[in-house]
């Protein structure tokens, strides 16, 4: 994710320098996609519901997800890293959904756990008090590790990203820059 400018293109690059990051970078997202859906369905108590109109939430949990798989792809495919911060992108990634709030991916996720919840349904007073305090830990963990970061490692080209994309609002039109 950074202000590292390589020598040559993109168009130059060699077949490794864009795949081997991409691949390492959606093993780690099915990791922890895997990790998630694996342990939270348990503890959240979500069970499967007769009600029909609860399908309807298969529609944000689809979407939410597509946008977070896409932001695992471009960490790798645009970033030459993965979201994983022992292997981070060596370039800031401001493509795709990125283009329009700085955290889409952990948007996609919230948005298909959402989804998700509405289909399985049983939400508790406990899940929710759960998802809070985890909703809360992100912006914290955002604010301040992320952003302090990447602000360290990619300087001005991270604050004129954060000066014109938000962090959680989506701009209407993509920045360009």
């Amino acid at each position: 994710m950074g202000t590292v400018r390589e020598n040559h293109s993109a168009r130059d690059a060699g077949p490794g320098e864009h795949w081997l990051p991409a691949v390492a970078s959606l093993t780690v997202g099915a990791g922890f996609f895997a990790l998630w859906f694996w342990l939270l369905p348990r503890w959240l108590g979500f069970a499967m519901q007769p009600a029909r109109w609860r399908w309807i939430g298969v529609v944000p949990s689809v979407l939410g997800f597509a946008v977070a798989a896409r932001c695992v792809w471009d960490f790798g495919w645009t970033g030459h890293g993965t979201p994983a911060p022992f292997v981070p992108p060596r370039k800031l990634v401001v493509v795709g959904f990125y283009r329009y709030l700085r955290n889409p991916m952990y948007v996609g996720f919230m948005v298909g756990w959402v989804g998700l919840w509405v289909v399985f349904g049983q939400a508790s007073r406990e899940a929710i008090a759960v998802a809070c305090a985890a909703a809360l830990g992100v912006n914290l963990f955002v604010a301040g590790y992320e952003e302090p970061t990447l602000r360290r490692t990619f300087g001005a080209e991270y604050e004129e990203y954060c000066r014109n994309v938000r962090r959680w609002a989506p701009r209407r039109r993509p920045w360009k820059q």
